[in-house]
């Protein structure tokens, strides 16, 4: 599965994008990237399960459908969260200048590709 080649050029034509994981459901890294600390990747990533898990939850107990997307935003990062099936999500983090439709559109992108990936 080409998920490194994947995720690095996700990384490569988003400006400030500094990683990408995905991850599967306990929060264990499958493949990442990473032009900053790898460490703080694989955290923000398992930490992303736990909340696209707790999101999840509540939505099951709305009309509000399936989730699509998570972004976080804080003072210093931008942080992406999609599910790639019930079991995975890919984590992205941009720098905070980043611009977010540009990265949401690609995300997609790159997010479509990665099932494609995980379907037998």
């Amino acid at each position: 599965m080409p998920f490194k080649s994947l995720l690095t050029r996700l990384l490569e034509d988003i400006p400030g994008a500094s990683g990408a994981i995905i991850v599967d459901w306990e929060g264990e890294a499958v493949d990442q990237v990473a032009t900053t600390n790898e460490y703080e990747i694989k955290v923000l990533g398992a930490h992303s399960g736990i909340i696209l898990a707790q999101l999840r939850e509540a939505l099951s107990r709305t009309d509000s459908g399936g989730l699509d997307e998570v972004v976080i935003r804080t003072g210093r990062n931008k942080v992406f969260i999609a599910p790639l099936t019930e079991d995975y999500l890919l984590m992205l983090q941009l720098d905070s200048g980043a611009i977010a439709a540009h990265a949401t559109y690609r995300m997609g992108q790159c997010v479509a590709a990665l099932r494609s990936e995980f379907e037998f």
